[in-house]
């Protein structure tokens, strides 16, 4: 392979507004939002929870911190009433309860950002708001709904927009936007800032602080310790699923909820000098803008090197990418060349034979297809597990 390319990138009821918080705050004083006690999970070869106890107050932040496989997600999901769980009790404010279906939780007050998206894309921003509502809710209410809280949170969106053509971090407001409307008092977030870039990273956490403080309790999911630290204000620590620890982020270090996620302090990151060889890719005069009236691009990357391209989101990024990959065939003859060879027509099968790989921004549904086995997700970019007439050979794949 020569080169890699990568994109880093029930009725509604009226918003809550700091009053209204205030005073579920007051009524639930010293008595957390949400108790889980010994909660355990069971799957087929492993437990993913195992005995946990969480428990989150009123207005707070509380990360659940753990590497990928910890169970952070299926113990959300628990909650969220998308997975039931085996053992253990849920209690909200006090109250032991049973939560058998996400419909369950979203009428107790709890909702749920998912870390990949559930939106239409051939809908606008409303409509796709509209859909995770009572269908006795009126489009207007969801447009005055769409106004309040982008006046109290700062979360404007194009509601007439279709949500296609919105960037990944507007898509993700779409989500917690839904998640609003319901006026939660519970917010969980899994995982909120895989794909965003650091200034969407920061608005987000703003937004986050906002929320809290109106007595919306938040459930912030992550493996990034930086932000756990920066943003929250309790956390709970999963290992092989079981619960660690419970801190306070903030009087921690990176280095000691690292080993307290790992069990053991991290290995030191060997490094070594490299020298830059021979030009892999080339691009010289290339236009990102749609019809070729914008500005050009060029830059060079050579064997052994690691190029980083920055920018805000919509700024030639995704099309610069869509380029490269073969996915946009539209580069003018010459722009484009690898090892010497000009690739700007060819199919993205063709730049793969000449060591071309692709990982798409957006995992789920452009680069990979979640309901098949990781086996049949090579037939996507693979040709040699097909034989003749297209039998497929599951060996082949899975080897």
């Amino acid at each position: 392979m020569r080169v890699v390319v990568a994109c880093c990138i029930q009725s509604m009821p009226e918003v809550a507004t700091s009053e209204t918080s205030s005073r579920s705050i007051a009524t639930a004083a010293g008595v957390p939002r949400l108790e889980l006690v010994g909660v355990t999970r069971r799957y087929p070869g492993v437990i993913a929870n195992d005995r946990i106890d969480l428990s989150v107050a009123p207005g707070q932040i509380h990360a659940v911190l753990g590497e990928n496989g910890a169970g952070k997600s299926t113990l959300m999901k628990i909650i969220y009433g998308a997975v039931r769980p085996d053992d253990g009790e849920l209690r909200w404010n006090g109250e032991r309860i049973r939560i058998d279906s996400p419909a369950t939780a979203r009428r107790l007050g709890i909702a749920m950002v998912f870390q990949h998206f559930a939106l239409f894309e051939t809908l606008t921003v409303a409509e796709n708001i509209w859909l995770g509502l009572d269908a006795s809710v009126s489009r207007a209410a969801v447009d005055a709904g769409l106004v309040a809280l982008a006046r109290e949170h700062g979360l404007e969106l194009p509601s007439d927009q279709i949500v296609h053509g919105l960037s990944i971090g507007q898509r993700q407001r779409v989500e917690i936007v839904r998640a609003l409307m319901t006026s939660p008092r519970l917010l969980i977030l899994d995982e909120p800032t895989s794909v965003l870039a650091p200034q969407a990273i920061e608005r987000l956490f703003a937004t986050l602080r906002r929320i809290a403080a109106g007595g919306c309790s938040i459930l912030y999911i992550s493996h990034k310790l930086d932000e756990v630290r920066a943003l929250c204000e309790r956390c709970t620590v999963l290992r092989a699923g079981r619960v660690a620890g419970v801190v306070d982020p903030r009087t921690e270090t990176t280095q000691s909820l690292a080993q307290l996620m790992l069990g053991a302090a991290p290995p030191r990151v060997a490094t070594r000098a490299t020298r830059s060889g021979d030009v892999v890719l080339e691009v010289r005069g290339l236009p990102l803008a749609q019809h070729g009236d914008g500005g050009t691009l060029d830059l060079t990357v050579r064997e052994g090197e690691i190029l980083g391209i920055a920018g805000i989101s919509g700024n030639g990024q995704a099309a610069l990418l869509d380029l490269l990959s073969g996915e946009d065939r539209g580069a003018p003859s010459g722009t484009l060349r690898l090892l010497g060879n000009d690739i700007g027509r060819m199919s993205p099968r063709q730049r793969r034979a000449h060591g071309v790989r692709y990982v798409p921004e957006e995992r789920i549904g452009h680069g990979a297809v979640p309901s098949l086995p990781l086996a049949d997700n090579t037939l996507l970019t693979r040709s040699e597990p097909v034989a003749r007439a297209g039998w497929l050979r599951g060996g082949v794949a899975r080897r």
